[in-house]
């Protein structure tokens, strides 16, 4: 017969140690947590509903940041800006970065230099690229203009024109996806070789290998840098800052969504509005995400399900 035996003093005493210690290694990171980010997270929420100018203590106000909100022509060109910059850049550097993923997935020589350079424009500290660009663009003695009247073309003025204004900041972001062209380098690595040897039995030339097989098996990757580049591209800010002295011009042409909250925060001190406008962002961007979340399964192919169905 079988006799319980109780646990032994010493190994309660050393699953104890192991518990005290593992608390106080995450520790630090829940004090932090809780501190720089559930906090503000709730002090935003409160203040949206107040007039809080850092001074005076805040006013409740109930909705009225947000009626004016909705009130407010800057608001509107904020967000038109902001999506013309989501609807071009994100695609744009998608599309960029997976050709130069095909490109850079071929065995040719010196193709860890090819990669490296790609890659190290997507380290670079934003204000640091910022600041580069400013150099390239301007309008008399920037290398960008000067390449364009060696062709015989007059360059624009980047960042005094209403209309190239954006489409510099997009030329920017582009230049900066190499984070995105490693996931999609990563993601054609990984695709096993067997299947393009299957569709070259099958008859397949190299534009079918391409959308039977590699197009589909990407279609995981493609999906996370969509989301993670809308994302991104619905807060973008520090490049924009440096660009145009934190103004958002010309005519408010570069005017994004952040720099005008950043504007109402700090530099006219009306963090309940500012805060207002940060909520109406994250319902915007947690509505974005929801619908790619809920069309994913129409387009987007996992090996791993697909054969357990």
């Amino acid at each position: 017969m079988a006799v319980a035996t109780r646990p032994r003093p010493w190994r309660q005493t050393l699953r104890g140690r192991e518990a005290l210690t593992f608390y106080l290694f995450i520790l630090p990171w829940v004090l932090g947590f809780l501190i720089f980010t559930v906090g503000p997270i709730i002090a935003s929420f409160v203040l949206s509903f107040t007039e809080y100018d850092i001074i005076l203590a805040p006013r409740f106000v109930g909705l009225g940041n947000f009626r004016e909100l909705f009130n407010d022509p800057l608001f509107y060109t904020s967000l038109y800006n902001t999506l013309y910059i989501v609807v071009l850049a994100v695609p744009l550097g998608m599309v960029v970065s997976f050709a130069v993923a095909l490109l850079l997935n071929q065995k040719v020589r010196f193709m860890a230099a090819y990669r490296t350079a790609y890659f190290m424009p997507s380290i670079v500290p934003a204000v640091a690229s910022a600041a580069l660009w400013l150099y390239l663009l301007q309008p008399q003695w920037g290398l960008l203009n000067g390449f364009l009247e060696a062709l015989g073309i007059p360059g624009p003025g980047w960042l005094s024109s209403t209309v190239w204004s954006k489409p510099a900041i997009i030329l920017l972001m582009v230049w900066g996806s190499g984070g995105t062209m490693i996931i999609y380098l990563a993601g054609l690595q990984d695709i096993p070789q067997s299947l393009y040897e299957a569709a070259e039995i099958d008859g397949a030339n190299g534009w079918r290998k391409f959308r039977h097989v590699t197009l589909p098996l990407m279609t995981p990757s493609i999906f996370f840098t969509l989301v993670i580049g809308i994302i991104g591209a619905f807060q973008v800010f520090a490049i924009i800052f440096v660009l145009t002295d934190g103004m958002g011009g010309p005519l408010n042409s570069t005017l994004v969504y952040m720099i005008y909250l950043f504007r109402n925060g700090f530099n006219f001190f009306r963090m309940g509005y500012a805060s207002a406008m940060a909520w109406i962002l994250f319902l915007i961007i947690l509505a974005l995400t929801w619908v790619q979340f809920k069309t994913a399964s129409k387009w987007v192919y996992y090996e791993a399900a697909s054969e357990e169905a």
